[in-house]
């Protein structure tokens, strides 16, 4: 069985064609997204149309939440902009998806945490950058999920971590569509995946075990990186171009 997992697409419909262009030759048996399909400067109608029509299984992420449930007045920019330009037939179908997913008895899907879209698995935030939390926290946030492979996504920041005391993988994919970026939640910080590749992840079951790829792929970033500075976001111009934030501000 080889399931393709994708996540952050955050309208970046260039980052998108590419990975459906890869997945051609990867001929996954399934494929899933963990969400935060559409938020972005960029082209979140389109992307949510393609979405629309490929059926996967989508994981609903907080910034996918944020567009439903937040009065417009009270979004941020990255929610508003996308808000102002989704057609109410793809609004219906990003209602259409889930804060979790049981794939199968093997793989659990989340967006952030198995509790909580707007919470990071993966990364500890406690300065301003993320960092790879010890086996004790991640225990902690995963709680009573003992699927063997949890999904996630949120932090941006692809990672296969193996936890010892369960024999559970956490894979993260890292970001399609946006490869760096600012947040000030919980405290203001950053993460940065280094290069403005698009990013996703292939797990292939052998016998009883999962072997796992990451695929990083080329595509039009500046393209991506000039509509965003286009809309008046500098900072997603420059996290796309160069796979670096900047300095914090």
């Amino acid at each position: 069985m080889k399931v393709a997992v994708i996540s952050d697409i955050h309208g970046n419909l260039l980052a998108l064609e590419a990975v459906l262009e890869d997945l051609k030759d990867v001929s996954p048996d399934m494929i899933v997204n963990l969400g935060d399909c559409v938020s972005g400067p960029l082209w979140p109608e389109e992307t949510a149309t393609i979405l629309r029509e490929t059926d996967w299984p989508t994981v609903r992420g907080n910034h996918d939440r944020f567009l439903l449930e937040d009065p417009f007045e009270k979004m941020g920019p990255t929610d508003a902009f996308a808000a102002e330009r989704l057609s109410s037939d793809n609004l219906d179908w990003l209602r259409t998806t889930r804060a979790t997913i049981h794939l199968s008895g093997d793989i659990f899907l989340c967006h952030g945490t198995p509790d909580d879209d707007n919470r990071y698995l993966t990364e500890k935030v406690e300065g301003p950058k993320g960092h790879l939390p010890d086996e004790e926290a991640l225990l902690a946030d995963i709680g009573t999920e003992r699927s063997p492979v949890i999904c996630c996504g949120h932090t941006h920041i692809p990672r296969v971590i193996h936890l010892s005391a369960t024999g559970q993988t956490i894979l993260n994919p890292g970001s399609v569509g946006l490869p760096s970026y600012e947040d000030d939640h919980p405290h203001k910080h950053k993460m940065e995946v280094g290069s403005p590749h698009a990013r996703y992840a292939v797990m292939t079951k052998v016998g009883e075990d999962w072997n796992f790829q990451e695929r990083i792929l080329s595509y039009d970033w500046d393209a991506a990186s000039r509509e965003a500075d286009k809309n008046g976001r500098p900072g997603w111009a420059r996290a796309l171009k160069h796979g670096f934030y900047g300095p914090l501000s």
